[in-house]
């Protein structure tokens, strides 16, 4: 086994300790500030790096570091990482080999378990699997695509803990079409919720089973929250279906999300305070922290939605309560992620497309406040005067709240050029934007603002398209990384490159 050294890259080699063989970049985004055509390294895998998700746990936190090195460690045998990892170690084998990185603390950071795992001796055939850089104009052979079986069990182990946002947003971009008369349009995006809830439900029941350890990590750990998302995408059904006239249906999916609901909303808090596996610090607050009031309204929602249709008080009292709850935890959670973007430093490469989620509780907390106003007198407990006014407020704020966050996306795409890719988090930004459409009309119904009304009708068409162009992106990235993990060289697909050659830019296709 050949040398390895750990370096960032803004370092000079130095001559002294006679460094030579491979210089690798193994960052997943263009470091700051670096000049592509003097980047001094040889070849980028990006695609060895931790994964997003761990990341943004991760947050370069040393107190975490030792959780981080064991799942980044199990990372680098999965699928997303497999190849690449492979690339790396033949490398390894055969030159000597600088990992560079833009990361300033280099002990705690994923260059140092890539040496400690690249020192460790690998699997006999996995070498011959990796091949050496191919010659310009080709790529090098890869490994057999594993079986689909393989592939289906490292999907549904890795699954997101958010994964379900793409139900929310899919839902309630299906209801805004639904209260702008679009039928047809509507049915069919029900159905693709639909589809996506039948599928991803039992991926989380498998991966409690069969993945434990993974699942009562990511339980543990800053974006827990995520977790909502199971009870939220059924609410979101159930109060879709009512209109519908499937009470029974509806009743259903609200039984189940009322129950998702009052195990994550107590469970997830829990799990994070009494948990001893973290450092205290404001760094592992982000926006999915908001998921905590949106299940709370999403309950009040549903239940108020279904309560008109069905004789009682129960579902009412059920709505006021989850309405009055949600509202609060959205207060304590604008609290703490406010101090956290205040307080702390924040990089443009951790900047969510999360804090989106921001805007969408305080739209859902409008849209119950709507659906409550809308229950029989009596049932309530509030007089509408009050749920109004209090609609009005918070629908006020969260449009303030979308000119910022626009001002935040530029800043991080345009201004300090973070690649604009498809992730998982886009479905998070969907939700919220469909979420404002169904609320800006509905409130405009129920107060009898006709210009609020119309401007709702426009904002459902803009949801619609968007959910297109995420729906589109997120088709287009499955196909594209399909023949990353059965053809080509390990890693991006790049062949390695002299060291004056200038280095392919960041998002360049292979």
């Amino acid at each position: 086994m050949a040398r390895i050294i750990c370096r960032r890259i803004d370092e000079q080699p130095p001559d002294v300790d006679g460094e030579v063989g491979e210089r690798v970049l193994v960052d997943r985004v263009w470091p700051e500030g670096m000049r592509r055509q003097v980047a001094p390294f040889d070849e980028w895998l990006r695609e060895v790096a931790p994964s997003v998700e761990l990341q943004r746990w991760y947050g370069d936190n040393p107190r975490q570091f030792g959780e981080f090195r064991r799942r980044y460690r199990a990372e680098l045998g999965d699928q997303r990482h497999r190849h690449a990892a492979a690339r790396l170690r033949s490398l390894a084998e055969h030159h000597s080999l600088t990992l560079l990185t833009a990361t300033r603390d280099l002990d705690h950071s994923h260059t140092s378990v890539l040496a400690e795992w690249l020192a460790e001796p690998g699997p006999p055939h996995e070498s011959r699997r990796a091949a050496a850089p191919a010659r310009p104009g080709r790529t090098a052979p890869g490994p057999p695509p594993p079986g689909h079986r393989a592939v289906l069990s490292e999907a549904v182990a890795g699954l997101n803990p958010g994964a379900l946002a793409f139900v929310m947003g899919t839902g309630i971009v299906s209801t805004a079409l639904y209260v702008n008369g679009a039928g047809t349009f509507s049915a069919v995006l029900l159905w693709v919720a639909l589809a996506g809830f039948v599928v991803l439900v039992p991926g989380y029941g498998w991966r409690l089973l069969r993945r434990r350890e993974r699942f009562v990590a990511d339980l543990l750990g800053p974006r827990a929250f995520a977790f909502l998302t199971l009870a939220i995408s059924a609410n979101v059904l159930a109060s879709r279906f009512v209109p519908d006239g499937h009470t029974a249906v509806a009743g259903a999916f609200l039984a189940f999300g009322t129950l998702g609901w009052v195990v994550l909303d107590y469970g997830v808090p829990l799990a994070l305070v009494t948990s001893l596996r973290r450092g205290p610090s404001l760094d592992q607050v982000n926006g999915t922290w908001f998921l905590w009031a949106v299940g709370s309204e999403s309950v009040a929602v549903a239940a108020a939605s279904l309560g008109r249709v069905t004789p009682g008080h129960a579902l009412a009292v059920l709505a006021v309560v989850c309405w009055a709850v949600g509202l609060v935890q959205y207060l304590l959670t604008a609290a703490l992620v406010l101090a956290r973007l205040l307080v702390r430093p924040v990089q443009p490469e951790g900047l969510m497309t999360s804090v989106w989620i921001f805007m969408g509780a305080a739209a859902i907390a409008v849209l119950a406040g709507v659906r409550l106003i809308a229950l029989p007198p009596g049932g309530t407990m509030l007089s509408r005067p009050l749920v109004t006014g209090a609609s009005v407020v918070l629908w006020a704020f969260s449009s303030w709240l979308i000119p910022l966050l626009l001002a935040l996306g530029i800043w991080r795409h345009a201004l300090r050029r973070v690649p604009l890719r498809y992730e998982l988090g886009w479905w998070n930004l969907v939700f919220p934007v469909g979420m404002y459409a169904v609320t800006t009309h509905e409130l405009g119904r129920a107060t009898g603002t006709p210009w609020l009304t119309s401007a709702g009708r426009w904002e459902v068409w803009i949801a619609a398209v968007f959910w297109a162009v995420v729906f589109a992106a997120m088709v287009l990235a499955r196909l594209r990384a399909r023949p990353t993990a059965t053809h080509g060289s390990a890693g991006t697909g790049r062949t390695a490159r002299p060291r004056s050659a200038a280095p392919a830019a960041p998002g360049a296709p292979p």
